[in-house]
Formats: structure tokens, sequence, C-alpha cells
């Protein structure tokens, strides 16, 4: 398929608004960070959305806790979405548009939790508690009917979410990675190679960022580097990544490792394609959309074994 004129422009657009910038360096990535922690971003969804999906919040262990769902209609599946953010950054609009479409789409509600920011919290309470918020869901419809979808870093906590279901024996529900930061020690030889493509993220600060989330755990621990894990007894997995951004290398990593194992793995490589570019406003994200949403809607899981490009 040709790639079309807006996700050409993408990089270009990414450039000149500086994007790139907060992540070239360790001390850039801090200062950001600790400018936030001063002046902090909304986290509620923006209001228009409430046109299109029914929205309530609650509190569930000091966090709040949106569900997302569409408007009127009865509902049989859960989804918890994990937001990305390099741990460190606020849930977005484009979070929040990806959200209300994929309810609509698939008919499930979605239960958004806005968990703390690294430092005010690290990795070995918060994948804890996000495992309880999924393990709620199961206990509501089942596995079978409950899907974990994660973004960037959030793709990495949805990964070390449904370790922890399978170890502690609460279910295997199905997951969506979407451009998923499963390694957060940047020592990837394949880094390299990517980076100076890539016009959004870089080592340096993602790095940082990765060692405010572990706090005292190891960088090769799996809460924080699920990569790391075995994915026997996991649900099967949907997997998105485009080749212009660096967890793209995590992505790679994730295939073999399901390719060597056995484990059911449906992948979907993006040439040309930025990070998380299901979230990008362009004619791309629509078909990514598209996958997510059967994905969602596939209550058996696919054959043993299949790695598909």
């Amino acid at each position: 398929m040709m790639q079309s004129l807006a996700s050409r422009f993408m990089p270009l657009a990414l450039t000149l608004r500086g994007s790139k910038k907060q992540f070239n360096t360790a001390e850039a990535t801090l200062a950001r960070v600790a400018q936030l922690r001063v002046r902090p971003r909304s986290w509620a969804p923006p209001r228009r959305l409430s046109r299109r999906v029914d929205i309530t919040v609650r509190t569930v262990g000091g966090w709040p806790v949106y569900e997302v769902a569409p408007r009127g209609a009865p509902v049989s599946r859960r989804a918890l979405y994990l937001h990305g953010g390099a741990y460190v950054f606020e849930i977005a609009a484009q979070h929040w548009s990806l959200i209300a479409d994929l309810s609509i789409s698939s008919g499930a509600r979605f239960t958004v939790p806005i968990f703390p920011l690294a430092p005010a919290d690290t990795a070995a309470r918060i994948v804890p508690a996000a495992t309880e918020l999924a393990a709620a869901l199961i206990g509501e419809v089942g596995a079978e009917n409950t899907t974990l979808i994660g973004d960037s870093a959030g793709g990495g906590m949805g990964l070390a979410v449904a370790m922890r279901l399978r170890d502690e024996n609460r279910g295997a529900p199905r997951l969506v990675l979407i451009s998923p930061w499963l390694d957060i020690s940047g020592t990837d030889p394949q880094l390299a190679v990517i980076a100076p493509r890539d016009p959004w993220l870089a080592v340096p600060g993602t790095h940082a960022a990765g060692r405010l989330y572990r706090g005292e755990l190891a960088e090769d621990d799996t809460l924080v580097s699920p990569i790391n894990g075995s994915l026997a007894g996991l649900g099967a997995i949907t997997l998105l990544s485009g080749t212009r951004d660096i967890v793209n290398a995590d992505a790679s990593r994730l295939v073999r490792l399901a390719a060597a194992s056995g484990h059911p793995l449906d992948y979907h490589e993006a040439p040309e394609m930025l990070h998380v570019y299901p979230l990008l406003p362009i004619p791309e994200a629509r078909e990514a959309r598209r996958v997510i949403t059967a994905a969602m809607l596939t209550v058996k899981p696919c054959p043993k074994g299949v790695v598909e490009p």
C-alpha cells in the first residue's frame, strides 16, 4: 500500500515541533518531567467525547479510573487501556480519541486508569495495582471477553500485567500491543540503526524515564522489561509497530520470542510508520484501528504458532 501524504508529512511536523528534543538527552527529559510535576497536564477526556460515548469516573485505590462505553448500548466485552508516555507523561487527547473509537467499533466498555507517573510512584506498586483492575474485568466477563491494550510504555505495562495474571493463575486475556516499549535498558544494538530515522524518540531520554519508573528494580526485571519474561500461558497477542520507531527493535524481539516458543502472535509491521502510528491523524491509523477491533472481537485465540507479518 502506498504511504499516505499525511504520514509522509508527519516526520517533518514532529521535527518542526521539536518533539525529539526532549528525548535527545537525559537532562532534557528529566527537566521536562520536573516542569510537569510543577504544572501537571490534565488527564480528563476532552468534553467533545461525551457526544460519542458514555464516560464515568470513580476512584480505585487512590487512582482516578474512567469507564468509556458506547452510548446507551449494553456491553458484554471489557478492555483495560494502559496509556503510553514513557511512564512520565500523562494520557493525551489522542489516547482518548482512540479509546472512544475502539469502544464504539468493538462494543466494549473500556477501563482507563490514570496511574501515578514516575517518579511519584514506580513499577513495583503500579503493575500490581493495574493487575488488580485487569483481574476485576476478567472476573466480570471472563478472560475470553477481556482485552488488555497498551501503547508504548503502556504496552510494556500491559505485557507485565498479563505475565502477573498468568503467574497468579487469574486468567489469560487477549493482548493488543501498540508500538510497545518492552525493554527499558536501551541496550538492543538495533536501536542505533533505527534511531537516526526516528523523528520522535531517542535512547538517552527514554532510558532516563525508564530509570525513574523502575525505582529499585533492576533494568531486566520483567515488571519493567517484560521482554525478558516467558510468553507461556499468556493469551494471544496482536502487535502493531512502525519501522521508523526505535521500539520497533522491541517488537522484532517479541516476534522472535513468540516464533521460538510457538506462542500465537499476529504481527502488523507498517513500513515507514512512526511511534504509536495508530493514534496519529493519518489514513494508516484507520486500518490499524480496524485490526485492533478485529482482535478484540476474536473470542477464539488464533492457531498456536501463528506469526503473521
